[in-house]
């Protein structure tokens, strides 16, 4: 090889070297500029935005007013539908009618207007009319406070409503993961004819975050039930009245049977270094980020210990959550609450291993000192278990 060859054979990868570096550069400041600072309350706004929402229904309330006033400036730039009504009952029935048209209707509140909206879901579940209720929880009970609180966890998985119903209920732990499933909630609304929540807490609402501006939008279908005029067609009805007992438990058991099929198909969860855990704390939302940084404390002094998050609390995780209760000492479970999703945390394991709980109240968030120091106490329990089993056997 001449040395201008040798020179040339330097020279190439060096440019390939320098244009491989510019692209990864150029690749590194789009994805910046797709990232942006947005509130929960807005992102998740802007998500059912781009999900196709046609309707949105909303009375304010603290802490998820944003998403209100977000709607308010959006929509109607879009030509959709706006209203703020002038109650939340008066918000939810709006919706009800809309979404029994077919249309892609939202509607948010937080705690106490989430409860006044509890009639018409009922009716929504026994009419079978898809809609999304976002629900930014705050501190109860009754009017309570404006801080972050998972307090209505029972309200949200336990039908809040009357009669026997369930809404599948979507519990983000950051907000890019509420816009993601924003578009989630609108396709199982549709999916199945329900109503599904989003429930996040106060804390997600308010808090800013960079995310990345990605969206989604569910394919649109045409409805064979929806209440689009007779002309030229039988009439339609969307109710939930049925006055005959025999076709009311008909309807009934066909509402069973589609809550098994959301059971089977749509259960969603995280599981976060549990391979070779020997604890397990279960939280959701806020509460299992704190989890996440107690973890990492808790494993620098040798605990394995590892997160498992439900993000459908309806329909809970149990089957997976019980495999693994098989191999564990112990499962903590952290709420912001007095202790409500650490009920269906037992139910599913079912006396597998020992459930402990953590939980703080009124606004309060447990610290990850607080939740270390809890599983500490739990693996000592543990370890004193096994002991006196061990002492027993001999």
């Amino acid at each position: 090889m001449t040395a201008t060859n040798a020179q040339s054979a330097e020279i190439a990868p060096t440019k390939a070297a320098r244009a491989a570096t510019e692209a990864a550069q150029s690749a590194t400041l789009v994805a910046r500029r797709s990232r942006v600072l947005m509130k929960g309350n807005e992102a998740i706004a802007e998500a059912a935005i781009q999900a196709g929402c046609d309707a949105y229904f909303g009375y304010p309330i603290t802490p998820q007013a944003e998403l209100l006033e977000w709607m308010a400036r959006r929509m109607p730039e879009l030509g959709r539908v706006f209203v703020q009504a002038e109650s939340e009952l008066a918000a939810i029935n709006m919706a009800l009618g809309a979404a029994a048209t077919g249309a892609r209707v939202m509607v948010s509140s937080s705690s106490p207007g989430i409860s006044l909206m509890a009639e018409a879901m009922s009716y929504m579940a026994g009419s079978g009319t898809p809609m999304v209720l976002v629900n930014i929880m705050r501190a109860g009970p009754g009017l309570g406070g404006i801080g972050p609180s998972q307090s209505d966890y029972f309200q949200a998985t336990k039908g809040h409503g009357h009669g026997d119903y369930r809404v599948p209920v979507l519990a983000p732990a950051s907000i890019g993961e509420a816009m993601e499933l924003m578009a989630t909630s609108f396709e199982l609304a549709e999916r199945y004819r329900t109503p599904v929540m989003l429930v996040a807490d106060g804390i997600l609402g308010q808090a800013m975050e960079p995310v990345e501006l990605r969206f989604r939008t569910p394919e649109r279908h045409t409805f064979d039930w929806a209440l689009t005029g007779a002309a030229g067609r039988p009439p339609r009805i969307v109710k939930s009245i049925d006055l005959v007992p025999e076709v009311l438990e008909k309807r009934n058991l066909d509402l069973q049977h589609k809550y098994r099929e959301i059971a089977k198909r749509e259960t969603r969860w995280e599981s976060w270094q549990m391979e070779d855990a020997d604890f397990a704390i279960v939280a959701y939302g806020t509460a299992a980020r704190v989890a996440r940084t107690a973890i990492a404390q808790s494993r620098a002094k040798g605990i394995k210990v590892g997160l498992f998050r439900p993000i459908t609390l309806w329909p809970f995780p149990e089957r997976e959550l019980a495999r693994l209760s098989r191999h564990l000492h112990g499962i903590l479970t952290v709420e912001l609450s007095a202790g409500q999703m650490v009920e269906d945390v037992r139910l599913a394991v079912e006396g597998r291993c020992p459930v402990a709980f953590h939980g703080r109240m009124g606004g309060m968030v447990p610290t990850p000192d607080e939740v270390s120091g809890a599983l500490k106490a739990l693996r000592g329990k543990a370890e004193r278990t096994r002991a006196a089993d061990a002492g027993g056997m001999r």
